[in-house]
């Protein structure tokens, strides 16, 4: 059995055709396909329509907010971290949940339905900060840069970009809280890789013949 399939409370027309029993969608088009876990009987059946709540949104980009408002499955918990699509006054956004607030506060995890807002970012595209040094390792020559990139561009770790027309070269990363799937805030190692919206800072070596622009 697919542990990764939908299932749903349905009654078998096999084994229980008067009480409800637990039902694997093997197909959701049409009438769907769905196979009993107690008999594993194969039959059609409509399956319930998800209950939806609307909830506020708040989206954060480049230092400021909009809000908005987004259908949400009642039943379905929603996680930090998590991306999904909202439509605002001004454009269509991919965000990604950086808070969840319920009427107890704060929290990381929550059932859609007892969510209040949605705190979000938006990454579909994004500033990325950038701490750069020049080539003769001067630290005190420092410049601070922003980029401005698509939320999927990756950066690797000695790796070379020719951006906004400066070039250099990726000498480390630091991770934001909500990124997931590395297995550290830091990445310093050679080929170590991280896209634009999951980077709180970037640190780089200029290799650049001009100078950077600071903000």
């Amino acid at each position: 059995m697919d542990e990764t399939a939908e299932r749903v409370a349905l009654v078998c027309p096999a084994c229980s055709p008067d009480e409800q029993t637990v039902q694997e969608v093997l197909n959701p088009r049409g009438t769907a396909t769905v196979r009993c876990t107690e008999c594993s009987h194969v039959h059609k059946a409509e399956l319930p329509e998800t209950q939806t709540v609307t909830r506020n949104v708040v989206v954060s980009q480049d230092g400021e907010s909009s809000t908005a408002t987004v259908e949400v499955p009642a039943g379905e918990t929603l996680a930090v971290g998590e991306e999904f699509l909202v439509e605002t006054d001004e454009a269509i956004l991919t965000v990604r949940i950086t808070s969840l607030e319920t009427g107890e506060g704060r929290t990381e995890a929550a059932e859609g339905s007892t969510v209040e807002t949605i705190w979000t970012r938006a990454v579909g595209n994004v500033s990325v900060r950038v701490t750069a040094h020049p080539k003769s390792g001067e630290h005190d020559e420092t410049r601070g840069l922003k980029l401005q990139v698509p939320g999927d561009y990756e950066f690797v770790v000695g790796g070379s970009d020719d951006l906004a027309d400066e070039e250099f070269t990726v000498e480390g990363i630091y991770l934001r809280a909500d990124a997931r799937g590395y297995d550290h805030e830091k990445l310093d190692f050679d080929g170590d890789r991280a896209v634009a919206k999951d980077i709180k800072r970037l640190y780089v070596r200029d290799e650049s013949t001009s100078a950077w622009s600071a903000w």
